[in-house]
C-alpha cells in the first residue's frame, strides 16, 4: 500500500499507430460477415411483415386490437432495427477498409522517398 500510482507496463503501451491498424482483409471480412447478417435479417423482416399482413386481427375489442397492433409494430421495427445495424457497420467496416489501405498505401511511399 505505500506505492500509490502505479508504473505503466511497457509491453501494454502502443508503440505506433500503424502497428495497431487491422488488415484491410480482416475488415472486409468483418464485413462480409455483417452483410450477411444484414441480409438475414432483411429476410426475417419481409417474412415477419409479411405473416402479420396476411392474417388479420382476430379480436373485436378494442383494447386487445391496439394491443396486437403495439406488438406487431415492435416486432416489425426491432427486426428492421436490427436490419439497418447490421447493413450500417457492414457499410462502414468497406470504407473503413479503403481507409486502411489507404493509409498503409500511403505509409509505405512515404517510407521508400525516405530511403533514397
Amino acid at each position: 500500500m505505500t506505492n500509490s500510482t502505479p508504473t505503466p507496463n511497457p509491453d501494454t503501451q502502443p508503440t505506433n499507430n500503424e502497428e495497431n491498424l487491422p488488415a484491410p482483409l480482416r475488415c472486409l471480412t468483418s464485413a462480409l460477415i455483417a452483410g450477411g447478417l444484414a441480409t438475414g435479417c432483411y429476410f426475417l423482416t419481409a417474412a415477419i411483415a409479411q405473416n402479420f399482413a396476411s392474417k388479420p386481427l382476430p379480436s373485436a375489442n378494442v383494447t386487445a386490437m391496439n394491443i396486437a397492433i403495439a406488438v406487431r409494430t415492435l416486432v416489425v421495427g426491432v427486426a428492421s432495427l436490427a436490419t439497418f445495424v447490421f447493413g450500417f457497420v457492414a457499410v462502414g467496416l468497406v470504407a473503413f477498409a479503403i481507409q486502411v489501405s489507404i493509409k498503409k498505401f500511403k505509409n509505405s511511399q512515404s517510407s521508400l522517398t525516405n530511403t533514397h
